[in-house]
Formats: structure tokens, C-alpha cells, sequence
């Protein structure tokens, strides 16, 4: 599904783009139960650990294909800034605090957070272009930030959903991964998205690896099951899913892109209710309510983004 030679057209560039979105709702909503399974305590990876070996072994990969299909591999300056902040913000600050917030948390608790990055975006925009927000967005932005403040809070006996360092990692995450949207969409990069994917994995698979040093992460020691889990990330998860995520936020607006935040948490729910036994309970379908209808307003306000 990488596009390359004669430029499409308009309406090309829209299919190519929707056909790429459908790949990231369907694999990246199943992504989060294999790193649920595969950074689970005593019989998985440690989480950046996982990330270094998953995002070298993925990006080195795909940097032999744009090699071998003949395309440009050498970034200007700007581009080589733009790859490096980009897969920092999304590898290590987006997908690797969702991997050490599942060391705990459940993954569709873990998916129904994340997907509140709609609503992050809207917020950085706003500061970004030092423009407030309509009274409808400001609205949106209320109803999914009480979505996100239902599915943290205690409940009334006091227990919180998982520990707050969990919960605390998993609300950075979908800011940083909205940091690194707003990046590539304003500072886009002319390398094809085969090459801009090897790159933004290769960074962000280094910059794992310094993070996993510094932290004395220990040797891993995975199960069978974490294994396999290791390898859909690899293959599904990096190879597959984040190139297409490329290619949809070059050729779809990114309202539309971001419309995965739809799909992907109740497809995990669903996987992590069905295969890990997780539970569902009337406050967590409140609360993901809250959060879905907060980002359907923010997408109402920005037909044209």
C-alpha cells in the first residue's frame, strides 16, 4: 500500500489515504492487547526494552525497502529535525508510555485513555495559533476532558482504577502522540512515507534504548505468548499499521485521520474483554462516552483542518 511513482489525483490520493486509515482502526486497535501480553510482570518484556528491539529490528527493515525500491533516503536538515522530534514524541512519549502504563492497567482502559488524543490536539492547536476556542469546541473539549476525569477517578470506596503512575502515563501519552501529529502535519517531509516510517522507528528505537540504559531495565525474559505478541507488534503494529499512518496524515485531513481514536479503543475493549477476561463496567461505558462524544464535537469544529 505504498505509493509511489506518478503523482495521484485528488480523488486517488483520498482512496489510497482511506485504505491506509482502515489498516490503522483495525491492527492498532489490537495493538494494545499484545502489549498488554507482552510487558505483563514476570512473563514479558520490559517495556522499553520491548520498544528498542521491536522499533530497530522494524525500522532498519523497512529503510532496506526504501532502499531497494530506489527511494530518496537522504533528509535535508529540517527533514532529518522533523523525523527525529517526530518519532521521539510519538515512539517514546506516545506508544512507549502506553507500554509502561499496560505493565498494570488493562488494555482497553489503557485504549479508552489514548484515544482522548483528538481532544489533546484540539487544545494544542488552539494554544499553537494563540486562538481561543468556539463555544461549541470549548463545550467538546468539557464533556471529554468529564469522560477522562470519570475513568481516573476513585471510586466511592476509594480504590482508583490502577495505580496513579499508571493512569499518569496514560494521560501523556495520547499529548505526546498529539505533539508529534501536529509536527508531521506542519512540518511535512518530502522522503516517501516507506522511508519517513524507517526513520521516525530507527530514532525512536534508539532514543528506547537510551531510555532502557538509564533505567537498568533488566534482561528480558519472555514467555511464548509474549514472544508472539512481540512479533504482531513488529510486523502488524510497526511494519504495516505506523506507514500507513504516515501515508493517511499526508494525504487526509487530519480530522479525518484522527478519526481512529473512534474505532481503535472499542476494538480493544472488545479483544481485552473477550480474550484477557477485563472487565466492563457501567462507569467505564459512561466514561468512554464521554470521551467518544467529546471527540466527535472537536471534529464538528474542524470540517476543513
Amino acid at each position: 500500500m505504498i505509493t509511489r511513482g506518478h503523482p495521484l489525483s485528488a480523488t486517488e490520493g483520498a482512496w489510497v489515504g482511506y485504505l491506509h486509515l482502515i489498516v490503522v482502526y483495525v491492527v492498532w486497535g489490537s495493538t494494545y492487547l499484545a502489549i498488554r501480553v507482552a510487558v505483563r510482570d514476570g512473563t514479558g518484556f520490559p517495556p522499553f526494552a520491548l520498544g528498542a528491539t521491536r522499533l530497530l529490528l522494524a525500522g532498519g527493515i523497512l529503510l532496506l525497502w526504501a532502499a531497494w525500491s530506489r527511494h530518496r533516503l537522504r533528509p535535508s536538515r529540517r527533514e532529518l529535525a522533523t523525523l527525529l522530534a517526530s518519532g521521539i514524541l510519538l515512539w517514546v512519549g506516545g506508544n512507549g508510555l502506553v507500554m509502561w502504563g499496560e505493565q498494570r492497567a488493562d488494555s482497553g482502559y489503557a485504549a479508552l485513555l489514548v484515544g482522548s488524543a483528538p481532544i489533546w490536539v484540539a487544545v494544542l492547536e488552539s494554544l499553537l495559533d494563540r486562538r481561543a476556542p468556539s463555544a461549541f469546541l470549548a463545550a467538546s473539549l468539557l464533556v471529554g476532558f468529564s469522560g477522562l476525569g470519570l475513568l481516573t477517578a476513585p471510586s466511592p470506596g476509594g480504590a482508583l482504577p490502577t495505580e496513579p503512575s499508571s493512569i499518569l502515563a496514560l494521560l501523556l501519552a495520547p499529548l505526546s502522540w498529539g505533539l508529534g501529529t501536529l509536527l508531521l502535519r506542519r512540518r511535512p517531509v518530502d522522503l516517501s512515507p516507506l522511508a519517513s516510517s524507517a526513520y521516525q522507528q530507527l530514532f525512536g528505537g534508539l532514543a528506547f534504548a537510551l531510555v532502557a540504559a538509564l533505567l537498568g531495565e533488566p534482561a528480558p525474559r519472555p514467555s511464548l505468548a509474549a514472544w508472539l505478541a512481540w512479533g504482531y507488534l513488529v510486523v502488524f503494529g510497526s511494519l504495516l499499521a505506523f506507514t500507513s499512518f504516515v501515508q493517511a496524515v499526508r494525504l487526509l485531513p487530519t480530522s479525518v485521520v484522527m478519526t481512529y481514536a473512534y474505532v481503535n479503543p472499542v476494538i480493544a475493549v472488545l479483544l481485552g474483554h473477550l480474550l484477557l477476561d477485563e472487565p466492563v463496567t457501567a462507569r467505564t461505558v459512561a466514561g468512554a462516552a464521554l470521551v467518544l462524544a467529546g471527540v466527535a464535537g472537536v471534529f464538528r469544529t474542524r470540517p476543513g483542518t
